[in-house]
């Protein structure tokens, strides 16, 4: 499930990022995904390559990771953001939520290391990193 209006365009430095063309209230799912779930053993071979920038930490223990499809993971990093994503391990799916209304033509944001208001440090240079 994806909500009707958002698109996948150039956000300067980082490469690509996520918009919306439609004004979107707070506390809205705007996407469901479903995700690939790598073993720890897959996940530590991604983590060598570029595509350890796209995965997501998976599992209570964390060792293993996902592939998000649909559009979760080209989400651009923000702290604050303003959404946040949710994992549903059951399911395997990640959904996108919306934590404060956003305009039309927004960049929509995920925080890739805390809570979507919580500051931790991320582990590529924010200023510039690529999508």
């Amino acid at each position: 499930m994806r909500r009707s209006g958002l698109f996948v365009a150039p956000a300067g430095p980082k490469g690509r990022g996520v918009f919306t063309s439609k004004p979107i209230p707070a506390s809205k799912i705007i996407e469901v995904s479903p995700v690939i779930v790598l073993s720890a053993h897959d996940r530590a071979i991604i983590d060598s390559t570029r595509l350890h920038d796209y995965i997501f930490e998976w599992g209570s223990d964390i060792t293993q990771g996902a592939v998000g499809l649909g559009l979760v993971s080209i989400y651009n990093h923000a702290s604050p953001s303003n959404c946040e994503y949710v994992m549903d391990y059951e399911a395997q799916t990640i959904s996108i939520h919306t934590m404060r209304a956003i305009g039309a033509g927004e960049e929509l944001t995920i925080n890739y290391s805390a809570g979507w208001d919580d500051w931790q440090p991320v582990w590529f240079d924010e200023a510039g990193e690529a999508d």
